[in-house]
């Protein structure tokens, strides 16, 4: 009685996706967001239900999800997008297997995590647990510290009192940043160059914090000043696989808020980008994560950097990581959550060579690939139960990347090794390629073929 909106495709979907044990999904926001992830499921055909407030009735969104239900009829417009216990209610209803939280509102919520797993409900995104821990943020200092991931000088918990603050800022030598441990966007946050500003300004802070969290939980650290902000991409399965996908870099801001972010960041030179990427990739391991997230840094001037906080949700950025990679972030999610493991896809389309980009960090070892290309996708490079932390495979997806490479490009390919340099075609690079495969793969079933825009597509099974 209560849908005012359903519809079935009766399109056959894309069944290259079939190993998803999910049936439907429920996406608990609106707006862009929203679609992005209809599309994303409807790549595995999965289906999909739209909730929307009164004010949406007639948003695009829902409309582009199979069934579509009003929820919240007697709340205010964000009061309906963060009520619990009404969305639990109508998953259940509608026999949705996961929810998808999106980005704002109640993706990086607890409580709702914790809510969907009592309900028996996949969430897609990492668990409660991780949520809180990753949530405070003077928490999760604690963490990277043990982990060994370098944080920036400061204290090394919550500060209680204004004059404490003080104290610790005296020691470490100023300016300091006062931060809120429960904060984001830049609330609860301020900068203190001298020394009688800082009781005025930690009051402040930590009021506003109050206001716009409901926690007056406040940390310290040493203010990095004229730094770049580098986030990286992490993406985690159950299985205990932890890639990170590149930087971000996200350095132009005005009030703490992000305007501009590109990649590969021209700030990082291989070494560096290869040290923090390690160190994401750490980070993620030691908060036990799972699904999409971001470990987020700040780089001085030196070249030193230093982890600030984690975002425990996919990011309104994330389609910079999906242009520069061409893996599908949403759709990633989603299989996670099903219990898959990883699967990687990199472009073979090399009309537009960007510097050294790395694109995973497996299992320690990095695969730094140069010329990367942006576009969409060696389909299936990876097959999903591979064990990434075993180097032979990560050795065979680069010969099948090299493979790919030599049947997509029709220019000449140049190696260059010290003063010597070798020229060849690219087919002259898939033969190559094509030997060391079957060097390495004896036996192994791997096929050609041909993704639905043309693409050479390599399917192998490890």
């Amino acid at each position: 009685g209560d849908c005012l909106h359903s519809k079935r495709f009766l399109l056959e979907r894309t069944d290259s996706m079939a190993e998803c044990k999910f049936n439907k999904v429920l996406v608990a926001n609106r707006g862009e967001i929203a679609i992005r992830v209809f599309r994303a499921c409807y790549d595995l055909g999965l289906h999909t239900v739209a909730m929307y407030s009164n004010e949406d009735t007639f948003s695009l969104f829902r409309t582009k999800a199979d069934e579509a239900y009003l929820i919240g009829e007697n709340k205010s417009p964000l009061g309906a997008y963060l009520d619990i216990p009404s969305i639990i209610d109508l998953a259940k209803r509608r026999n949705v297997d996961a929810i998808h939280p999106g980005y704002g509102f109640l993706s990086e919520n607890d409580q709702f995590a914790d809510a969907c797993a009592e309900a028996g409900i996949a969430f897609i995104g990492p668990s409660g647990d991780v949520i809180r821990a990753m949530g405070n943020k003077a928490a999760a200092r604690r963490l990277m510290q043990q982990a060994g991931v370098p944080v920036v000088p400061g204290s090394d918990g919550a500060v209680a009192t204004a004059e404490e603050a003080k104290a610790l800022a005296d020691s470490i030598g100023y300016p300091v940043l006062i931060k809120a441990s429960a904060g984001g966007g830049g609330r609860g946050m301020r900068r203190v160059f001298e020394p009688d500003q800082l009781i005025p300004l930690f009051e402040e802070a930590r009021s506003e914090s109050v206001a716009c969290f409901g926690s007056g939980e406040m940390y310290l650290e040493k203010l990095i000043l004229n730094p770049k902000h580098i986030e990286f991409q992490i993406m985690a399965d159950k299985m205990g696989h932890v890639i990170q996908l590149g930087e971000r870099d996200c350095s132009i801001q005005r009030r703490n808020q992000k305007m501009l972010e590109e990649s590969p960041s021209r700030a990082l030179t291989p070494e560096l980008r290869e040290k923090m990427g390690a160190a994401a990739v750490a980070a993620a391991k030691a908060a036990h994560y799972e699904n999409a997230g971001t470990i987020e840094f700040v780089l001085d001037p030196d070249g030193n950097f230093y982890f600030i906080e984690m975002n425990t949700r996919i990011q309104v950025e994330h389609p910079v990581t999906e242009f520069v990679t061409g893996m599908d972030l949403v759709r990633e999610q989603i299989r996670i959550a099903a219990g898959l493991a990883i699967l990687l896809s990199f472009s073979p389309k090399f009309a537009a060579l960007v510097s050294a980009m790395p694109t995973a960090t497996m299992g320690g070892v990095s695969m730094v690939l140069y010329g990367m290309i942006s576009a969409v996708g060696v389909r299936n490079i990876v097959e999903n139960q591979v064990d990434f932390t075993n180097s032979r495979n990560v050795i065979i997806a680069a010969i099948i990347m090299v493979l790919a490479i030599g049947v997509n490009y029709s220019g000449a390919v140049t190696f260059s090794v010290g003063s010597i340099e070798v020229s060849l075609s690219g087919l002259a690079v898939a033969a190559i390629a094509g030997i060391a495969l079957n060097a390495v793969l004896p036996g192994k079933d791997y096929e050609f073929g041909e993704d639905e825009k043309g693409d050479t597509s390599v399917n192998f099974q490890v």
